[in-house]
């Protein structure tokens, strides 16, 4: 089961186009660590991980119901977390 959401999705990739970003520099890794034994009301739980090809900066997110990672991400890139080479 994808964790991240059609509209989630659409809002990363609208983020870059609103920055003037190139959609294939990014690239999306789901991990999914939602316990199957675990009671459903927690719902899905886990992380993303997005990285920069060009400069191979990547950052893990915690995704999941609730979770604020588009925020985050936001803030990473007008700090210029994305920009630095590794």
């Amino acid at each position: 089961m994808r964790l991240i959401e059609p509209d989630e999705h659409r809002e990363f990739l609208a983020t870059l186009e609103r920055i003037g970003l190139a959609r294939d520099d990014f690239s999306l890794q789901e991990t999914d660590t939602t316990d199957p034994k675990g009671d459903e009301n927690f719902g899905l739980q886990g992380y993303v991980t997005i990285a920069r090809l060009s400069t191979r900066v990547a950052k893990e997110y915690r995704i999941g119901d609730e979770s604020d990672w588009l925020e985050h991400f936001r803030k990473d890139l007008k700090a210029g977390a994305f920009d630095r080479l590794k």
